[in-house]
């Protein structure tokens, strides 16, 4: 049997949402645990999905709510379907770019960079529209040409945007860091599951639990030649001047996890620490692509 137990959630709450290992340490088969955004008109509306092979128990109820401030779990009987299959049904995969991004239960593409990210990691693998015009734009400026040698991506999630800038500049080292230290824990998984190298030599990725740019690994490494954040339009006005620091003259900066009718503050924000708009991408989600004055 499959059951499915659904939890509505703010963004912040979504992203928080912790391995299922953690979370049921004393369960013999815990629950593949997907978050996803129903409307992305409603940006802070999230869901937590939680996919069991048998009914969950009232302990197992419980441990979900506590996930969420509102906590009202609704309980499906999905039938006899396998369990996994079902939890991942719903995430197909993403080509962005060169790029595409798959649960295990799809195959790759022989003809693309492939990235697989599990199910129950599901946050941050290009579901949202932010991840993919982050990847497409990664994409874009190694076909115009640019090279990097020292990336850093901010707010990593699953560790995907990091992943994709090393497969397209081998020759750079990496840091990838998160507020979240379970968000790091998850990208050192798919680290290993897409034989993404941890380390600090070149095509190497470092990985750091860090707010914002305040980490003594941040402060080592910099400054940065690229630097991604896919966070919120919130924490990005605010990071403004430590990311300008953080740079080189000349650097490109990716920004994105902000609405189109956002996107003016962010961009003052920015060009108020000398950095020009490059790019600005059209519809709802806007990924920014700006460039440090040289």
């Amino acid at each position: 049997m499959s059951w499915r137990v659904t939890l509505h959630c703010t963004r912040a709450e979504a992203e928080a949402v912790p391995d299922s290992d953690h979370l049921f340490q004393f369960s013999d088969s815990p629950p593949v645990l997907v978050a996803d955004e129903p409307d992305p008109h409603a940006p802070d509306d999230w869901r937590i999905h939680a996919y069991f092979a048998d009914q969950p128990t009232t302990q197992e109820l419980v441990l979900l709510g506590r996930m969420t401030a509102n906590a009202q779990p609704e309980v499906e009987h999905l039938g006899e379907d396998d369990w996994v299959t079902m939890s991942q049904a719903g995430l197909d995969p993403i080509r962005a770019g060169r790029f595409f991004v798959h649960t295990p239960s799809h195959l790759p593409d022989d003809h693309a960079i492939n990235f697989e990210i599990d199910a129950g990691l599901a946050f941050g693998t290009g579901q949202h529209d932010t991840t993919a015009g982050c990847l497409a734009a990664l994409d874009r400026l190694e076909v115009a040409g640019r090279s990097f040698t020292n990336i850093a991506d901010i707010g990593t999630g699953t560790g995907l945007l990091a992943f994709a800038a090393l497969a397209l500049w081998p020759q750079a080292k990496a840091i990838a860091t998160d507020i979240d230290p379970i968000a790091i824990d998850v990208t050192a998984d798919n680290a290993r599951i897409n034989q993404v190298a941890i380390g600090h030599a070149a095509g190497e990725i470092l990985l750091a639990v860090a707010d914002g740019m305040s980490h003594e690994m941040l402060v080592a490494r910099a400054p940065f030649d690229l630097l991604i954040a896919n966070i919120l339009a919130g924490p990005l006005v605010e990071l403004a001047p430590s990311f300008a620091e953080a740079v080189t003259p000349g650097a490109m900066v990716v920004l994105a996890g902000l609405l189109d009718s956002q996107a003016d503050a962010v961009v003052a924000a920015y060009e108020a620490e000398g950095m020009t708009v490059i790019e600005r991408n059209p519809g709802e989600w806007c990924v920014l692509m700006m460039q440090a004055s040289s």
